[in-house]
């Protein structure tokens, strides 16, 4: 079958792709723009990427068009595939029927870490033999790959709580149908979709209402606003993990130690691993992965031994390159939670000064429903270097005023980057935070250091 993607260089669309290619399938797709590591996986599947939305893209006529979440009516691409009848699914809905029918599903939700638990779960029942499929919306360093169809009963999937399609505004998640569901954390996000905290509870309960009886949730029991989507009703069977003071009372507990955490089980001690992964937020990260791996016959001895073994994930706290001893680090992070933790985990990580390089690229950063909350995050970091985007929706200055001396705004990337570059002195590191390309600031960023006199 020949299948149109539009929409294809997200991190799920791509992902996607990639299964429709292993599945058999000629696979071709359409976006606005393509960078790494999702161009990168598509060019290497040998799948055709065209830039732009033209409806030549769509002739001759493929057998089916999936269209991903970013497309919009007016959109050329999508407005052809109206006009003309072709037959079109959403990216979700494919993969329900496609490639979850029939599969034990284990999904991950949640704000933040959605990307790294999924790619630990992956990592773990892979290491135990079971080869799973998975979708994840990144690129976990131990496969190279987003996505694969696995030829073991399990598949492992990021569930995303963002919308489905331009006709389907239910969060992709719901297609899903878990039979293991871990739930880490919930937060207001996505205000472009949302109007409130409690419009994003209602579609996590609707998730729930999916799970089947005999089913498994996980969910993160020092998190109030999972709490209360719980309250709304549970028909199956709920085990609580915690990092936190109620790790000794929990089914599954951590407790920090210096290389990683101590594992609890219903309060007692139960072993040590190693962590890579610097933070309590990846302690919950693998909490919840160790125990929905559990969940399908993972015993835990084993996967607190495989855990210090996982080399995460491209884009999460992933060092691209040191010159001149300061080091350039990568990060998605897009929210002022994420944001916080990733400054933390770096600080605890490494000594010297840190500083933060932030565009805010998202829907919601864009249309300031953080903008309040963004000063408070950045004030882990020594300077902080902020974008402000032309489209931004908010006064960059006036919201950030209380970092004072420590905040260095720019309009334009050029100047960003040189002054990054003037600050950064030996013993720096540099954290470059977004969830797009952010203009090829990184590469940017290393050539400037490489070009400065040393002093």
């Amino acid at each position: 079958m020949r299948l149109h993607i539009l929409g294809i260089c997200g991190t799920f669309m791509a992902g996607l792709a990639a299964l429709a290619r292993e599945s058999g399938h000629q696979v071709s797709g359409s976006d606005a723009n393509a960078w790494p590591p999702m161009s990168t996986q598509l060019e290497t599947l040998g799948i055709e990427v065209h830039l732009g939305y033209e409806p030549s893209h769509l002739q001759p006529a493929p057998d089916l068009v999936i269209v991903g979440n970013v497309i919009s009516r007016g959109n050329p691409a999508i407005e052809y595939v109206l006009d003309q009848g072709l037959t079109y699914t959403s990216g979700p809905q494919w993969l329900a029927d496609h490639v979850l029918a029939g599969r034990h599903v284990l999904a991950v939700a949640g704000t933040h870490g959605k990307t790294t638990a999924t790619s630990l779960l992956a990592f773990l029942l892979d290491r135990a033999g079971l080869e799973p499929g998975f979708l994840i919306g990144g690129v976990a360093k131990d496969f190279e790959v987003s996505a694969r169809l696995g030829s073991g009963r399990c598949f492992v999937i990021e569930a995303d709580e963002y919308d489905t399609a331009f006709f389907d505004k239910r969060s992709k998640f719901v297609h899903y149908r878990p039979h293991t569901l871990a739930l880490n954390n919930l937060e207001l996000d996505h205000t472009d979709i949302f109007p409130d905290l409690a419009a994003i509870e209602r579609q996590f309960h609707h998730l729930i209402r999916t799970v089947p009886g005999r089913g498994l949730i996980l969910i993160n029991g020092g998190d109030e606003n999972l709490a209360r989507v719980m309250t709304q009703g549970c028909w199956s069977r709920v085990q609580r993990f915690d990092t936190g003071p109620g790790a000794t009372i929990a089914d599954w507990g951590a407790l920090p130690t210096a290389s990683g955490f101590e594992l609890l089980q219903d309060g007692e001690r139960a072993g040590a691993c190693r962590l890579a992964l610097a933070g309590n937020h990846n302690r919950a990260n693998a909490l919840a992965a160790l125990a929905a791996a559990a969940d399908v016959g993972v015993a835990p001895s084993e996967s607190l031994a495989w855990l210090g073994q996982f080399r995460g994930v491209k884009r999460r706290l992933e060092c691209l390159g040191t010159v001149h001893e300061v080091s350039v680090y990568d990060d998605f992070a897009h929210h002022p939670t994420a944001i916080r933790a990733t400054l933390d985990a770096l600080r605890g990580q490494v000594d010297g000064r840190l500083l933060a390089v932030l565009e805010p690229r998202s829907n919601t950063m864009r249309l300031g429903a953080h903008a309040q909350e963004l000063a408070r995050s950045l004030r882990r970091a020594d300077l902080a270097f902020v974008y402000a985007r032309p489209d931004l929706r908010w006064d960059a200055r006036g919201a950030l005023h209380e970092l004072g001396d420590r905040l260095r705004l720019h309009a334009e990337l050029d100047t960003l980057v040189d002054d990054v570059a003037a600050q950064a002195r030996a013993g720096d590191r540099v954290l470059v935070m977004s969830n797009g390309d952010f203009g090829g600031i990184h590469a940017r960023l290393l050539q400037a250091l490489a070009a400065k006199p040393r002093s």
